[in-house]
């Protein structure tokens, strides 16, 4: 084996080795880190996405985004006592 052609199989098994072994990351973070922040980041945008879906359906309750037959007249909030006893006397 000549050396040209030793040095060209070092240089495969060198670029072969670099395309299989992790790098440096593009954010800095190590694997263990951006795990981390990714569970974080999952978790916070649940809750976040959770916290709307009910302020949502509390402004919906409010004040309808499309109106009724009688217009912006009515509501759930209207007929809060009423409310308060369905929901306790499905309690009991």
């Amino acid at each position: 084996m000549t050396a040209h052609v030793a040095r060209e199989r070092d240089k495969t098994k060198e670029t072969n080795l670099m395309a299989i072994a992790p790098g440096p990351s593009i954010t800095g973070l190590t694997e263990t880190e951006a795990k981390e922040f990714h569970g974080i980041f999952v978790t916070s945008f649940i809750v976040f996405t959770v916290i709307a879906i009910i302020a949502h359906f509390l402004a919906w309750q409010w004040r309808p985004w499309l109106p009724g037959p009688n217009g912006y007249t009515t509501s759930m909030l209207q007929d809060v006592p009423g409310l308060i006893s369905h929901t306790i006397s499905q309690f009991v």
